[in-house]
């Protein structure tokens, strides 16, 4: 078993095996986005930071990372959130905000994603017929044109989330911000729509208007899922618009060895991380795909998917870093 980098204080026995109990780890101090990403390429090919999502409900921001602290005794290297969707996790928001100033304090890094509703429908929604939805080319090309009453519409979903995201940048906290993700599948309002005025224009969009409302700790996280169709590159929104080219693996367990070159070559040296997956990694794939800098289990999926021997098994390979271990 590896020994954290922190001082063990006890050890506890969790689910019949004894597992670290460790003292709080170091707080992170106001730090630049830019400080962030060279931390994750720095440990590129060494190492790869623990990540774990947390869905809604939003009044309870960190249910799942401390699913991980009592299986494994040690907490994520990096906490995951959501902007949300449905009107009662809309309205707590500031729930996840501070959850993520927490995580943060805690010495985690700290990644959302925003399941947006889809301008057609009302500002909150359901998630099937809100966030999982059909749109005609027409009411997409309407979205991203400027001028139009469904970009109005777009524009004041998109401010409503900024006084939040403003918040963290003067707390000092820089996000890895993972809009649109999975803009290579068809189940989202957003996707299956490559080329320039597809997915990618309405990256771009965002961060124009994010950077114009001077959202300099966002960390742009671009992200596909691992569709066998390929061809990822037609969604990507270029090297200037983001900071870290990620994967969802949800068609298989693990990133194939294709799915791993694939990414790195749209990358182009950029940190590449699994952004969404269900079955924790094991120590031949850590071996065989060195670069990923972190992953993120997808909340539900950590118990659902994965006997707690395997994620204690994962928490503590070698190469693996939790809360306490990533160090700027």
């Amino acid at each position: 078993m590896k020994i954290p980098i922190r001082v063990l204080t006890a050890s506890v026995l969790i689910a019949g095996a004894a597992v670290a109990v460790v003292t709080p780890a170091q707080a992170f101090p106001a730090t630049p986005k830019q400080t962030v990403i060279n931390y994750l390429k720095a440990i590129t090919g060494k190492n790869i930071v623990s990540g774990q999502h947390n869905k809604e409900p939003a009044s309870a921001p960190g249910q799942y990372t401390q699913q991980v602290r009592d299986i494994t005794g040690q907490y994520p290297g990096l906490w995951g959130g959501d902007m949300m969707f449905n009107a009662a996790d809309v309205n707590n928001r500031q729930r996840v905000v501070d959850q993520a100033k927490t995580e943060w304090a805690n010495g985690s890094l700290v990644a959302l994603t925003w399941h947006a509703c889809s301008p057609t429908v009302g500002a909150t929604c359901n998630f099937d017929g809100g966030v999982k939805t059909s749109i005609s080319n027409t009411q997409f090309q309407q979205i991203v044109t400027g001028g139009t009453s469904l970009n109005t519409t777009w524009r004041s979903r998109m401010a409503a989330v900024v006084p939040y995201l403003r918040q963290l940048r003067d707390a000092g906290v820089p996000v890895l911000w993972r809009p649109f993700h999975e803009m290579n599948e068809t189940w989202n309002w957003w996707g299956g729509r490559p080329g320039a005025n597809g997915g990618a224009k309405i990256y771009q969009q965002m961060r124009d208007y994010f950077d114009s409302q001077g959202l300099t700790n966002l960390i742009w996280v671009w992200n596909v899922q691992d569709n066998p169709a390929g061809g990822w590159s037609n969604y990507y929104p270029g090297s200037n618009y983001v900071d870290v080219v990620s994967l969802d693996a949800w068609y298989k367990n693990h990133p194939s060895s294709g799915d791993y070159q694939q990414i790195q070559s749209i990358a182009a040296g950029k940190p590449i991380a699994i952004a969404e997956m269900g079955k924790v990694p094991t120590a031949a794939l850590l071996d065989s795909q060195p670069r990923w800098a972190y992953f993120m289990i997808w909340s539900e999926q950590l118990r659902g998917s994965n006997s707690n021997t395997e994620i204690q098994n994962a928490y503590f390979l070698p190469r693996v870093l939790n809360q306490g271990e990533v160090r700027f």
